[in-house]
């Protein structure tokens, strides 16, 4: 049985489990992972049918078929629907009665309100717990696919020197960053954050035209995607010559703070103590309130995935889950700072698949 047909077939079973008659998966990282098929959100329908039990359908624009069949999605029937026809049938068919089915996380609502039309006896829920459980612990050969990401990806870092100067703009720098990433080997460009001075104090700055300064601290987080998939996220602070003094301070308590929640991982801890263990220290030096988004998420096909690293998830880490380590301080119209790295829960404790030194970088 290949890989794809036993994702299937798990699916299946947790569907089962949750007292679902089908699963109904859109364009997505869910779809992705079970059938290979990474597809266009169109507003042509695309959707798998998975019934709990029978055999799952693959519904597709004619136009598209060749594309699924590239995919090879083992297992799967693929049914394709013309324009002007209603997929919505086609749909009813591949199921049959239902009571209850689930919808992936992030359909489109017009596809939601035509799948209540089309299914009118069937519960709709969310599938995204279902299929959660089963992508949040990676197989040894996505841990390899994320190390490959996380490889590439620490090579662009090595090269921020060439790029990253005085009198050059947030927006140059990252065309710079956005072609090395390619280079590396991803096939795509996810984000290229560089925020210089008070632009590092929004997390998700983005870039700007404003022109970098001698002295000024600059965040620089960037990902992309390889070719099987898997993603890659990594974050480095750098500073343009010598530091302000405040911002070394805290750099610095940043500094311990990551490094300790990365050796807090290990299979049986929650993923809310590893995030307590960074804010804890972050707080003791009175940055508690510069400090403004969680810990950390999961990374696999899809950048965010599970599990979270955050206060409230009490979920025990096992071994096989991959998550960001990504504490920040963010001091409003000065500067900030984050460092952030890819790690995977191991047997014994964690693997950090971004292997660059997390000190300040001085350029």
């Amino acid at each position: 049985m290949s890989q794809k047909e036993q994702r299937l077939r798990a699916a299946q079973a947790a569907a089962t489990a949750a007292g679902l008659d089908a699963l109904l998966i859109p364009p997505s990282a869910d779809l992705q992972y079970l059938t290979g098929y990474d597809a266009h959100a169109l507003e042509r329908l695309t959707l798998l049918v998975l019934p709990a039990d029978g055999e799952p359908t693959l519904i597709v624009p004619r136009l598209e078929r060749p594309a699924a069949e590239a995919a090879d999605p083992h297992g799967v029937r693929i049914v394709d629907h013309v324009d002007g026809s209603d997929p919505y049938e086609l749909v009813s068919a591949a199921i049959g009665k239902a009571d209850a089915v689930g919808l992936g996380n992030r359909m489109w609502a017009e596809q939601v309100l035509a799948l209540r039309a089309a299914l009118p006896s069937a519960e709709q829920r969310l599938a995204g717990a279902v299929l959660a459980a089963l992508r949040v612990r990676k197989s040894p050969g996505e841990v390899e696919a994320l190390r490959r990401a996380g490889q590439a990806i620490d090579a662009v870092h090595t090269q921020m020197g060439q790029w990253l100067r005085a009198g050059r703009t947030e927006n140059e720098v990252a065309a710079d960053i956005a072609a090395a990433i390619r280079a590396a080997g991803h096939a795509t460009v996810e984000f290229t954050i560089v925020a210089a001075g008070p632009n590092g104090a929004s997390p998700h700055h983005g870039t700007s035209d404003r022109v970098i300064a001698a002295g000024e601290p600059v965040v620089v987080d960037i990902g992309g995607r390889m070719p099987d998939g898997y993603c890659s996220d990594s974050t480095r602070t750098y500073c343009i010559g010598e530091p302000p003094a405040e911002f070394a301070e805290y750099y610095q308590v940043l500094f311990e703070a990551q490094r300790a929640a990365v050796a807090a991982v290990r299979p049986g801890v929650t993923a809310e103590s590893v995030d307590a263990v960074a804010r804890d220290i972050i707080a003791a030096a009175g940055y508690g309130a510069a400090f403004l988004h969680r810990t950390g998420h999961g990374i696999g096909l899809d950048g965010h995935e599970e599990p979270y690293i955050v206060a409230g998830n009490d979920t025990p880490l096992e071994e096989g889950m991959a998550f960001s380590i990504e504490p920040g301080i963010y001091l409003s119209g000065h500067h900030g700072a984050r460092i952030e790295d890819i790690v995977v829960c191991t047997s014994s404790g964690v693997d950090r698949l971004n292997t660059i030194p997390t000190e300040l970088v001085i350029l």
